[in-house]
């Protein structure tokens, strides 16, 4: 059983005035089998976070259960688990064979054994024509499979990803997605995937643990992020080009940005200090629109054109469709947003409103 529980945990640099706390008190539940992404920006402790599901760090305080163990204080080889790092960390006068079979011969496991536990693995990721390659005879994506080869073979109960992909070209990264994905379904071996990049932890994960700062954002599928986001820093932070998000007030079916009233096709869920927000896709050119777009920019995209413009004094960005004609720098043009598709935060707080 490979079920994961993160109960309270925190990480502190230092003692004293100068302790450095950066991780506060993550909590999160995953269950066997499940394959999760920790995505969020450079900084946010995603990976400080894996390292101590993996024992490399230290905790501070809190708990962290594998298969309902208490992990605490067992070193990493104690935790049933298996890493795959950014850098490969192959060995490089190893052989492919040698570097995927070289834990298992530590561990005094049957030679019969890691011949079939190796062919597997390299059957799996297409490696049965390399095992005799050392690795500066591999591209990248191959080192990689190499890597992911040597956590298959453990069977471990967990397979850790510190941004495995990170050292690859976008054609092989995709590329590599693809046969991660394969590899859980063939596998069914529970995962934690760390990121920065949301497309990866979109496409990949069954569910999404969004990081700001060191605590959890929001926790929930890649739809459920992508379409309501909880806060202002994950509506921001998921989605390519980002939400648009208007800082005003509202009073009503009113909302004022700056010198800017715009017509709200429903009343606001309160009066006041408020923070709206629209996805780029979710706006439309449209006759019936109350929204007076100032157009500043355009880029196209091939399939499809971003229009960069002002709502009064806030950006805002519109997607549309690349074979419309689109308005130039300097038009004024009407936008509509269907109810459905606003989104509502608290200003101070940055939290959704119902």
């Amino acid at each position: 059983m490979g079920a994961i529980s993160l109960r309270a945990v925190e990480k502190v640099y230092g003692h004293g005035p100068k302790a450095n706390k950066v991780i506060h008190g993550v909590d999160a539940e995953i269950a066997d089998g499940e394959f999760i992404v920790i995505v969020g920006p450079s900084g946010c402790g995603k990976s400080t976070l894996l390292r101590m599901v993996a024992g490399l760090e230290e905790i501070s305080a809190g708990e962290v259960h594998i298969g309902g163990r208490l992990v605490n204080r067992l070193e990493p080889a104690e935790r049933d688990i298996a890493m795959v790092f950014q850098n490969y960390a192959l060995y490089p006068h190893m052989s492919v064979y040698d570097n995927m079979a070289y834990g298992l011969k530590i561990a005094k496991v049957p030679k019969a054994e890691i011949e079939v536990r190796v062919q597997k693995a390299a059957k799996i990721l297409e490696l049965g024509t390399l095992l005799e390659r050392t690795p500066r005879q591999l591209s990248g994506g191959q080192r990689q499979r190499v890597a992911m080869g040597r956590a298959i073979v453990r069977q471990p109960a967990v397979f850790l990803f510190d941004e495995p992909l990170s050292n690859l070209d976008a054609k092989l990264r995709a590329q590599t997605r693809l046969e991660i994905q394969k590899l859980h379904r063939e596998l069914g071996v529970t995962s934690l995937f760390v990121t920065h990049d949301q497309v990866e932890a979109m496409t990949l994960a069954q569910r999404m643990v969004v990081m700001n700062a060191g605590r959890i954002e929001q926790i929930g599928t890649p739809e459920q992020v992508y379409g309501k986001p909880a806060t202002t820093f994950v509506a921001s932070f998921i989605g390519s080009p980002p939400m648009n998000l208007l800082a005003g007030s509202a009073d009503g079916s009113r909302f004022t940005v700056g010198t800017q009233t715009l017509k709200l096709p429903q009343a606001a869920p309160r009066a006041g200090a408020l923070v709206l927000g629209a996805r780029p896709e979710h706006a439309e050119l449209s006759t019936q629109g109350a929204w007076p777009l100032t157009v500043e920019m355009l880029e196209m995209l091939g399939a499809e054109r971003l229009v960069y413009g002002r709502l009064g004094n806030a950006a805002f960005t519109l997607r549309i469709d690349g074979t419309l004609v689109p308005p130039r720098p300097g038009d004024v043009v009407p936008l509509h947003v269907a109810p459905e598709h606003l989104h509502w935060y608290d200003a101070t707080t940055g939290q959704r409103v119902p």
